[in-house]
């Protein structure tokens, strides 16, 4: 069936219109932080700590309780058709402002495989204005929903520093790596692979099927293999995926949690979030870097001499 396709120039106003009906109805409900800085390794590490994310927790168990929240999907939050296999909606807890969800139209499981349509959705929001993209393979690597879907956060994510705040330690990676080369970056402690991958360099249609192929790389070499079940592809193994304007970086998981702390992509692009001050002086004590050491699967091994 044809939908309509995302028109270039559209979405972010669209994003716009549709945050500002969805807080008046309610529909939309942000979660108010406090951000504070945390440098490591280079990194200043956002650390937003979250005053009403208990509420979210309740909202979440009701959601798996009550089945899928986005089949169907609350038409309050819905931002625009993407195209035929993908709808925009607005993050329903989002944290970060203007945060965007990229679902599949029908039911896929989110341990399934990226698609050439699903980097075509995503790099077609991407080209829109300057955004983070990523993807949580699975509940141990975040993923709170079991339908599948994409996301998409505005840059910078603060107001002072890079678009990125592990932009620090990829910009001499990008300068030093060659295209179509993948690799690991320096400056990042935990197990991890990174492919530059200049995004906006070609067609649509030509870079969402080079990102695919990146990315299908990408899992071959952390060890997270295809399984074929009930004719889908399926992920062998946890993963996170950032898909940033310097490149495609993928890590596997080990575990959804450390010290209590749960995190998913958003943290190794240098962006944490904590339920209050106990968990935020966790995070000084151990420290952002090894918390993401032993997030990563053979985290407990990187690191170690």
């Amino acid at each position: 069936m044809h939908h309509p396709h995302l028109q270039p120039g559209t979405l972010w106003s669209a994003i716009v219109q549709r945050t500002a009906l969805a807080l008046q109805s309610g529909a939309l409900c942000p979660i108010e932080t406090i951000q504070t800085v945390i440098e490591d390794g280079g990194v200043r590490f956002q650390v937003r700590e979250v005053s009403s994310l208990r509420s979210k927790d309740k909202a979440r168990k009701a959601g798996s309780a009550g089945g899928n929240p986005f089949l169907p999907y609350d038409a309050e939050l819905f931002v625009m058709d993407i195209s035929d296999h993908h709808v925009a909606l607005l993050n329903k807890f989002n944290v970060i402002d203007h945060h965007l969800l990229i679902v599949t139209r029908c039911f896929e499981p989110q341990e399934s495989l990226l698609t050439v349509p699903d980097f075509a959705a995503l790099l077609a929001c991407m080209a829109e204005f300057p955004s983070l993209g990523f993807y949580n393979g699975g509940a141990a690597a975040g993923a709170s929903q079991a339908h599948k879907h994409l996301q998409l956060v505005p840059l910078p994510l603060a107001e002072n520093g890079p678009l990125l705040p592990i932009d620090t330690v990829l910009q001499p990676a990008q300068i030093a790596g060659a295209p179509g080369t993948l690799g690991a970056v320096p400056g990042l402690p935990f197990a991890h692979a990174f492919a530059p991958l200049d995004l906006l360099a070609a067609p649509l249609h030509e870079m969402a099927r080079a990102a695919c192929a990146r990315y299908r790389a990408l899992l071959d070499s952390v060890g997270v293999r295809a399984l074929q079940v009930d004719g889908a592809l399926l992920q062998s193994a946890p993963y996170n995926l950032l898909v940033m304007p310097a490149g495609l970086l993928l890590v596997r998981r080990a575990r959804e949690c450390v010290e209590g702390i749960p995190l998913n992509a958003l943290a190794f692009a240098g962006s944490l979030f904590v339920r209050d001050a106990a968990q935020r002086r966790t995070v000084v004590r151990v420290g952002p870097m090894n918390l993401l050491r032993r997030a990563a699967a053979d985290g407990e091994r990187g690191g170690e001499v």
